[in-house]
């Protein structure tokens, strides 16, 4: 715990065999109360990785439910386990643990209640290998959504996420997609409902291993932002009516 605050730690997982011992080796315990891992139907050995390494929650889908479905069975079991912070970490390695205590910290001391790990902060990501396509991508959509969203993130694309409960609680990321784009989703909803989101300079590790969306899968995705940011614009301005912020009412 932290200032009297529960840490469940979120594992979405896919194909994380390789990794995952590497991951979950650098979780700051006992700072973390608890991890979730959940199981997207991997063709590896992540399920028996997991085991191995004496996770005591394990979640294992009976299909392939995206990484969005994924994220919402993640959400679902931290609630009920009483987490009073919830830190969003792929087991792939590419973000690393040893800034959950930052992250956890900012929340706990009721500053922010959502930080994100930023790559662009600095100049971690193309250092750490992300690739320079992904990188102008990652700018080109970041600079889009700051204009319509009217906000000035760094970046809306890091998988490496931290919220308080009751920002869980708040947003009904159920009605979200399945797929990459849920994460897009998530912080929209929660930009419109007023919360605030901190950010941390993230360094960034890209290699063999570590989980990397195809170019067909990343079209998607940017296209997928691209109609989150409008939607948004919509919304804010009175414009269109859309179902993904009609439960993301203002709370500020």
């Amino acid at each position: 715990m932290l200032e009297g605050k529960k840490i469940v730690v979120v594992l979405p997982a896919y194909n994380a065999a390789r990794t995952l011992e590497t991951t979950y080796r650098e979780i700051p315990f006992p700072l973390v109360d608890e991890v979730v891992l959940v199981d997207d139907q991997s063709t590896d050995r992540t399920v028996a990785e997991a085991s191995r390494l004496g996770l005591r929650h394990i979640i294992v889908h009976e299909k392939n439910k995206g990484y969005g479905g994924n994220q919402k069975t993640c959400y679902d079991r931290a609630l009920e386990l009483g987490a009073d912070i919830v830190i969003m970490l792929h087991p792939d390695y590419q973000y690393t643990p040893r800034l959950i205590p930052a992250m956890a910290g900012i929340i706990a001391s009721g500053l922010y209640p959502v930080v994100i790990a930023s790559r662009i902060l600095g100049k971690g990501a193309l250092a750490g290998g992300m690739p320079r396509y992904k990188y102008a991508a990652n700018r080109a959509l970041t600079l889009f959504q700051n204009l319509l969203m009217d906000q000035k993130l760094s970046e809306y694309h890091t998988g490496y996420r931290a919220f308080g409960r009751s920002v869980l609680e708040h947003i009904d990321y159920h009605q979200n997609s399945d797929g990459f784009v849920f994460d897009n989703e998530l912080l929209a909803q929660i930009l419109f409902a007023g919360f605030q989101i901190a950010e941390v300079t993230c360094p960034t590790k890209y290699f063999r291993e570590a989980s990397s969306i195809n170019f067909k899968s990343s079209l998607a995705y940017g296209l997928g932002v691209l109609r989150v940011s409008f939607s948004y614009f919509l919304q804010k301005h009175g414009l269109a009516r859309v179902k993904l912020f009609q439960s993301a009412a203002r709370t500020r």
